[in-house]
């Protein structure tokens, strides 16, 4: 259960130890803190109802009086990286107001949960929350606070791990590891964006790319079911990534480029995607049926560009879907702009890398039999993406069912009656009880709704995969007479990737 008053001190203790900490950087704070202070953040935003307005800067903790690093200054370090590329940053002293402990805490009051503890104040004038007693604040933290807490937090770990009233397994060095490093949040993603592309030359290429933050991805390698060799590859890549160094200073840098080949819906852009959130590592993804398009203007340029902005936001996964799009370019009639365009790619996908760059690059197609040699030889590992077969559609319905209400529900047999289908279409049949369901004002399932829906679905993947070319147009739009078949108007997109 939730403790308002336990959260909203942890914070104020957090404020107050890395105001005074300079060794600490911005890698130390958790990152709903880091996100409130990190420039161009909510930092400075004003208070509203149990304090005035404040500026975020003014010096209204008890901690230190240093001006501290300038949002300008771009010295704070990572882990893995050394100095950040961008000149975002956290200003010292960190000031707690209401406004910034609700947005890093999710209290909804937060000097109400702590105002009559008596190593609190707030003053009335700026609005901020201060620690009278940062000692008997830290008892009293230390008195209901757990190991595992305070390695979620590694500026409280670093302050506490010598303390002798520390509980037992506190180590800085672990909660350093574990925290998600500041490249990875949507804060400075977008602050690097906003630097980066600020030119109407630039509008082009961001129709192009995607990016994600790991925070925003939410599904997890745990959640998916996947094959031997998927298993096998995510860990060779993920060993790849530990360590990096070491197969730099052996000269294997020919690796962490992988093709994902397979059908649509068998988890291919799922996979990147959790393997994204996994390692706390931005996505960005691009579609290169975009990059075909002759209304895109300067093709080559913006390719230059979408691999530019990988290499900024590293390390970091590059997501290619669509890859099929370049064999198809290469063969065909198009314009000599698309051709060069597609010649830009393949030179730059050799010119990046996992171990020089921090960039994983992941390219998916789901007509591997368009690729010609020139494409296949980019990549240095080929990852299949078949279609599950009954064990693993019986593991995916027990996946995607683990929080719903089925009576006599038994996986097995609707794995068996769901043949041929992908881990997106499974998705989709029980979307499908679960509204026929809803219909009848019913929240718990059966066995035979789960039946019915694979039997409804089947029965509209046979009409959309009709030839209908040469019928009566009437059919092919909304309300046309095909029989009674009018669930021929949805539309089951097998081109997601679940």
């Amino acid at each position: 259960m939730s403790n308002p008053a336990l959260e909203v001190v942890e914070f104020l203790l957090t404020a107050s130890v890395y105001s005074d900490d300079r060794t600490l950087d911005e890698n130390d704070l958790p990152p709903a803190i880091r996100r409130v202070y990190w420039s161009g953040g909510s930092g400075g935003s004003e208070d509203d109802g149990e304090g005035s307005s404040d500026s975020g800067t003014d010096s209204g903790t008890e901690s230190g009086t240093g001006t501290g690093m300038n949002s300008a200054s771009g010295t704070a370090t990572s882990p893995s990286r050394g100095r950040l590329q961008y000149g975002g940053g956290i200003s010292r002293p960190l000031t707690a107001t209401n406004t910034t402990a609700r947005e890093a805490t999710g209290v909804d009051r937060p000097w109400n949960a702590v105002s009559d503890l008596m190593f609190t104040e707030r003053d009335d004038f700026s609005g901020a929350i201060s620690l009278t007693e940062r000692q008997l604040a830290e008892r009293w933290y230390l008195e209901r606070t757990d190991a595992e807490r305070l390695l979620a937090n590694p500026t409280l770990a670093a302050h506490f791990e010598d303390h002798e009233d520390a509980p037992e397994g506190v180590d800085y060095e672990t909660a350093r590891e574990q925290n998600r490093p500041i490249q990875a949040d949507r804060v400075w993603i977008d602050g690097l964006l906003e630097e980066y592309f600020d030119g109407e030359d630039d509008e082009e290429m961001l129709d192009l790319v995607e990016v994600r933050a790991p925070e925003e991805i939410e599904m997890t390698l745990d959640e998916l079911v996947l094959t031997p060799d998927q298993e096998a590859e995510i860990e060779k890549i993920a060993k790849a990534i530990e360590h990096r160094d070491y197969l730099a200073q052996i000269g294997l840098r020919e690796i962490g480029k992988l093709l994902f080949v397979g059908p649509p819906g068998t988890g291919k852009t799922s996979v990147a995607r959790a393997l994204a959130q996994d390692m706390d590592m931005p996505f960005v993804e691009v579609k290169l049926s975009m990059i075909t398009s002759q209304y895109l203007g300067e093709t080559a340029k913006n390719v230059d560009k979408t691999f530019e902005v990988a290499k900024r936001l590293s390390p970091c996964i590059l997501f290619i879907d669509e890859f099929d799009s370049v064999a198809k370019t290469r063969r065909s009639d198009e314009h000599a702009a698309l051709k060069r365009a597609v010649n830009t790619l393949l030179k730059s996908i050799d010119n990046i890398s996992l171990i020089q760059d921090d960039v994983l690059l992941i390219g998916a197609t789901n007509h591997p039999d368009q690729l010609d040699a020139a494409a296949w030889r980019r990549f240095d590992e080929i990852v299949n993406f078949p279609k599950p077969d009954a064990g693993m559609r019986e593991d995916i319905l027990r996946v995607i069912t683990h929080a719903m209400d089925i009576d006599e529900f038994e996986p097995r047999v609707i794995a068996e009656a769901t043949s041929g289908l992908t881990g997106s279409d499974l998705r989709m049949v029980l979307r499908e009880a679960v509204l026929e369901a809803l219909t009848e004002n019913r929240t718990t399932l059966t066995q035979a709704d789960l039946l019915d829906a694979v039997a409804d679905f089947e029965e509209r993947d046979n009409l959309k995969n009709m030839d209908m070319i040469d019928g009566d147009h009437d059919a092919l739009v909304a309300g046309g007479d095909l029989g009674a078949a009018s669930d021929g108007g949805h539309d089951h997109d097998h081109g997601h990737d679940h």
